[in-house]
């Protein structure tokens, strides 16, 4: 976790203050989640609008509207791949437009892949021929990830990042409880400054993934439980979004009317020993 100015500390609550340096790791993104993402502003210029992206076996399928003097349905199927430079290539197999199949550069209506995205409007986006070539650098919201890319690939309902030679190490840890540890360093998050970093976010699911959100981590604190080692360490365990009740778990309130009267019984939530 690197800080990415030099005199703010990395903190949960502004994910431009840090970046991610990935030795050895695995990343899943849910394919409609970043259908989403594009629909909501991520490629605001484009003249394609509506889009709808799902797994198609080991591909892709994009469903969208494209604005070309009029409109048209347009349906996209591409293979995934890693490139050299760290980037995610979409190679295009397939294109239709009004449900009819256009070979080639699709020269029956004139249209090409470059006529679904305008790459100079897009940072982090390059056409050439019937490849896409994508730079989450700067094309996905922060926090962003650096690391050697070796290898993505579809895995249903995902698609799968793997940086270095994290295979075996995957399979190695496949039954381990999900966790984040930090150590070192200063972070901050919410109120809370920690100098000399003993944190460690656990997982209280037995899900795959470990689903921590920054837009809702405080959320997920809330509704988790949070105790300190002897060390002054913190371990924060944590459960999945999905199961957050809708509104927030108010705690207790601790009155001064409460505090003056010894005998009154402490909140449920607080034990005493």
């Amino acid at each position: 976790m690197v800080r990415t100015r030099r005199d703010v500390n990395p903190t949960f609550d502004d994910p431009e203050s840090f970046l991610l340096n990935i030795k050895t790791g695995v990343i899943r993104a849910n394919i409609g989640d970043i259908g989403n993402f594009l629909n909501a502003g991520g490629v605001a210029n484009s003249p394609l609008r509506n889009i709808t992206l799902v797994a198609d076996g080991d591909q892709i399928k994009l469903k969208g509207t494209l604005h070309k003097l009029i409109s048209l349905p347009v349906e996209l199927l591409g293979s995934v791949a890693a490139t050299p430079d760290n980037r995610i290539q979409v190679h295009v197999t397939k294109l239709s437009v009004l449900k009819l199949p256009l070979k080639g550069l699709l020269g029956g209506l004139h249209i090409s892949v470059s006529d679904l995205v305008h790459p100079k409007d897009i940072p982090g986006l390059e056409v050439s021929g019937n490849d896409v070539f994508f730079d989450t650098l700067k094309l996905l919201p922060p926090p962003h990830i650096h690391g050697q890319l070796t290898k993505v690939r579809v895995v249903t309902p995902d698609i799968e990042e793997v940086y270095g030679n994290a295979e075996d190490a995957v399979a190695r840890v496949e039954q381990w409880r999900n966790f984040l540890q930090l150590s070192d360093g200063t972070i901050d998050f919410g109120k809370l400054t920690m100098h000399h970093v003993d944190l460690i976010m656990v997982d209280l699911s037995n899900d795959a993934w470990f689903d921590l959100d920054l837009n809702n981590y405080q959320n997920q604190l809330v509704n988790g439980y949070t105790r300190m080692t002897p060390e002054a360490g913190l371990q924060i365990f944590m459960p999945d979004l999905d199961n957050l009740p809708r509104s927030n778990r108010a705690s207790p309130s601790i009155s001064m009317e409460w505090l003056k009267h010894r005998n009154l019984p402490p909140p449920p939530d607080v034990s005493s020993k």
